[in-house]
């Protein structure tokens, strides 16, 4: 795995709504330091990193690297009680299988 993802995996959960400014700018500075493709190693340990809400958008952009990795990353839908990135992220894998066979 690359260092990049290694940083920001070990860095955990994206902050939410309330987070210092400061916080928010170095995980995007994280984020933004990790080139795609992602593999599916790195993948699976990215959807680690979501937090309890978008973290002004910036979990929108977690969701997207992540998805230029091997799809789906999420190949078992997630407990009703997971977090809704894990939900978003598992339905859209599920949508782009469905439609790539049809």
């Amino acid at each position: 795995m690359r260092p990049e993802v290694l940083t920001f995996v070990a860095d955990g959960p994206l902050p939410d709504w309330d987070a210092k400014e400061e916080e928010i700018d170095r995980r995007v500075t994280q984020l933004e330091a990790i080139s795609k493709p992602v593999t599916g190693e790195e993948a699976a340990a990215l959807v680690t990193c979501f937090g309890s809400d978008d973290c002004y958008g910036v979990a929108w952009t977690l969701l997207h690297l992540i998805e230029t990795g091997p799809n789906p990353v999420l190949r078992s839908k997630p407990a009703p009680d997971a977090n809704e990135w894990h939900h978003r992220l598992y339905d859209r894998g599920v949508f782009e299988e469905l439609n790539a066979t049809t």
